[in-house]
């Protein structure tokens, strides 16, 4: 049964980021498929996979984490890049389809660093400091055993890091993205830098909070001017990570403020905190009742996404109308529900999550099989 216009449920409400107008507030999260070619080439099926969510009623498609550059960014044997000629197409047809279904599509970039497990450029891994990872590395993306000790990056490196972020995302808009998201969460080399126990360093990206965070809020600048305005720039944070589902900011609201405050001053679009491992109700809590995508919220002035646990209707009705976030991004249940939003609409029933939804190859065959039924 169709919903009502009193009735409706605030994720279907329309949102705007920066010049870019939603048709609702369900995004899909940015989700590891390991699906391109060996050498980092979207694939038609990728194309098939994109287009399902944006034919399924997806106010906005956030991509796979895309590495920037073909040094040491790489996280993962056949991961997508935006290095290349070759991938600025592949990702073009994949633009092309999302658009042709009437929704916009937003590269998420994002630099492995120091847990990266199949990067074919590189024998050595790179990071804020010489620590090495805590965990194994991740069977379901080829790997096995201990990450390997990383070397620390130079400051020079660095400044290369920020130029090769800052030149995909030039390539992301020649390729026909709507935006790119930066991604400074779960673990990876941004977020490394901002975690204090992967980062030792003394320099001006180490120490206290407001120089950890100063290489994702460099990055942020550097993107910002590069690209023409309208063009949207995010950027994703997580207390958690893939490797550390326990972590939370050593400085609970203290440290959020400093990290908002100093990303929203780059001229950035909207943030998209991540419960990376754990549900939004058991990562989103801070000091004196607080929640981080609350206080997101408060601190920047910008739209917040919110991601963990969304595809229950009921918390992300909750979410919404309780000011918490502005958006919900949806992973795991986008998958078994590709037309999401189609259904809640609807009040038709949700098919409930399989674990071997995860393997890129089932995913990829069920959005051609779901394709196929449409046409």
């Amino acid at each position: 049964m169709e919903l009502t216009t009193t009735d409706v449920h605030p994720a279907l409400r329309p949102a705007r980021l920066g010049a870019v107008e939603l048709a609702n507030r369900f995004a899909v999260a940015p989700m590891t498929r390991v699906s391109a070619t060996p050498d980092g080439v979207p694939t038609t099926e990728m194309a098939d996979y994109y287009a399902g969510f944006a034919e399924g009623g997806f106010g906005l498609v956030i991509t796979e984490g895309t590495y920037p550059d073909s040094s040491y960014s790489q996280g993962y044997l056949n991961q997508p890049g935006l290095s290349t000629p070759a991938q600025v197409a592949g990702w073009r047809e994949v633009v092309r389809r999302v658009h042709a279904a009437g929704r916009p599509i937003v590269a998420q970039l994002m630099h492995a660093g120091a847990i990266s497990q199949g990067n074919p450029h590189r024998s050595e891994l790179v990071g804020p400091s010489a620590v090495q990872p805590l965990g194994q590395m991740l069977p379901e993306y080829g790997g096995q055993g201990p990450w390997p000790m990383p070397r620390a990056l130079t400051a020079g490196e660095i400044d290369q890091v920020i130029e090769n972020f800052a030149a995909a995302a030039v390539r992301a808009h020649e390729a026909g993205f709507d935006g790119v998201e930066i991604h400074g969460a779960n673990g990876y080399l941004l977020d490394q830098f901002l975690t204090l126990y992967t980062n030792q360093r003394t320099d001006q990206y180490g120490g206290p909070v407001a120089h950890r965070i100063r290489l994702t809020a460099e990055v942020a600048d550097a993107i910002v001017r590069a690209t023409p305005a309208g063009f949207i720039v995010g950027v994703r944070l997580s207390q958690t990570k893939v490797n550390d589902f326990e972590y939370r900011w050593p400085g609970g609201t203290y440290d959020a403020g400093i990290i908002f405050e100093r990303l929203a001053a780059q001229g950035i679009d909207y943030l998209h905190i991540a419960s990376e491992g754990r549900d939004w109700l058991e990562t989103a809590r801070l000091q004196g009742g607080q929640t981080i995508t609350g206080l997101a919220r408060k601190v920047s002035g910008l739209p917040v996404i919110a991601n963990g646990g969304m595809h229950d209707p009921d918390q992300a009705d909750r979410i919404l109308t309780d000011g918490h976030a502005d958006l919900v991004s949806i992973g795991r249940g986008a998958l078994a529900n590709p037309d999401l939003p189609r259904r809640l609409a609807n009040d038709d029933r949700l098919e409930r999550f399989d674990h071997g939804m995860l393997q890129p190859a089932a995913t990829l065959a069920n959005a051609k099989q779901w394709q196929t039924d449409r046409s």
